[in-house]
């Protein structure tokens, strides 16, 4: 593989890196690069922003919306963006479910959805994990009945991210419960207003209430917002997985989080001198890029044409998570008792948004989470053992 960028690609990464240093809120990348947390209308407002100038969804094909991007590309602009404290775009509509319906969605459904998605109007959230069925997907018992017109939904929904803030969520129902447990999952897109849905935060390690648990009494959802045909749900769940363990590797979140250690490197001090002549802080400072290095090249390999391992994906998960950790692990051991604070306590003066410090201890935190969603890395190690060894 040629790791070298062509002409074109360059010529793009430069004018997304222009249009980010024209456009970017300067509040917002402020907050991103000093670890500070970001409200939802952020995200929303940094969408508008990307919508009005063509780049709401570059990797979408040109009829919807996007630029028809290569993989490629769109690595390039989720890199620049983060490096330069540009927020995450919301990956359950972008990059999870507009592919799915692109792909299996009715035309009316394409053209309801889609474009509240590119503007950032339309919040939505993922229903697939619930109790005793978050990696072990197919045994999920979240029930759906048809009813005339409509189905009817009992069941509970749990780990869902960011629900509170949502508008609607596409969720896996099971529509049979006596074929075998792949053959009877539907999904369904639901109004998250309809009468019957509660939703309750978990409050999180880090003290926030990131993800919540679903519960849905006798909701009525119209048989027009099924995607596909009923109990064909799980080909739909394995085509969004793929998304989603993708884009869960996080190499340019990893990126600006590295570049943000190495600041703190640069200025903190163990024992009286700067902490990167620490030779065996340095050493492990190495061998992070080392290693994320290793995992953008690996990136970009699968995003080459010329790459169809089926196991990748895992892969990318997998390492992707586990560096993610790392550079947080480390982040907080350069910082020492610096670190120990969540955020500032009542009485106290806010931390200033270009403390160091900010954030540090609670994205520590919060990046547990990695290596269990979207399919636990023990999860994932299995799939590669059975592609690749047959265990």
């Amino acid at each position: 593989m040629n790791l070298a960028l062509s002409d074109d690609d360059r010529a793009f990464q430069d004018a997304v890196r222009a249009f980010i240093a024209a456009h970017l809120p300067a509040d917002i990348a402020q907050r991103q690069l000093s670890g500070g947390r970001l409200d939802p209308s952020d995200i929303r407002r940094w969408q508008a922003i990307l919508n009005d100038h063509g780049y709401g969804a570059i990797h979408w094909p040109v009829p919807f919306g996007g630029q028809d991007a290569s993989p490629l590309r769109q690595y390039l602009f989720e890199l620049e963006c983060a490096l330069a404290g540009a927020p995450p775009q919301l990956s359950f509509g972008v990059r999870m479910l507009a592919p799915v319906l692109m792909r299996f969605g009715t035309g009316e459904q394409q053209r309801s959805f889609l474009p509240s998605i590119l503007t950032g109007e339309t919040w939505w959230c993922q229903g697939y994990s619930e109790p005793g069925a978050g990696s072990d997907l197919a045994s999920l018992r979240t029930s759906a009945v048809l009813d005339g017109d409509h189905y009817v939904v009992n069941g509970q929904k749990c780990w869902n991210t960011l629900g509170q803030h949502a508008d609607w969520i596409f969720c896996l129902v099971r529509t049979d419960a006596t074929s075998k447990p792949q053959r009877g999952i539907t999904m369904l897109l639901i109004n998250m207003k309809t009468p019957g849905i509660t939703v309750r935060p978990t409050v999180l390690l880090d003290g926030t209430s990131e993800v919540n648990d679903i519960y849905f009494d006798n909701v009525q959802v119209p048989v027009s917002q099924r995607v596909g045909a009923e109990n064909e749900g799980w080909t739909i769940a394995k085509f969004l997985l793929v998304h989603e363990r993708t884009n869960i590797a996080g190499v340019p979140w990893s990126k600006r989080d590295f570049a943000r250690l190495l600041r703190i490197a640069q200025v903190a001090t163990r024992h009286g001198r700067p902490l990167l002549d620490d030779p065996d802080f340095s050493r492990r400072l190495a061998r992070l890029e080392i290693d994320l290095n290793v995992i953008e090249y690996t990136n970009l390999r699968m995003l080459s044409a010329a790459s169809g391992d089926l196991t990748t994906p895992s892969i990318l998960k997998i390492r992707g998570s586990e560096i993610r950790q790392a550079i947080s692990a480390l982040t907080l051991e350069a910082l020492g008792t610096s670190a120990l604070r969540l955020h500032s306590v009542s009485g106290e003066a806010p931390m200033p948004e270009d403390d160091l410090t900010r954030g540090v201890a609670a994205s520590y935190l919060n990046l547990r989470k990695l290596s269990i969603y979207g399919g636990s890395n023990e999860i994932q190690k299995n799939i590669v053992s059975q592609l690749t060894i047959g265990l």
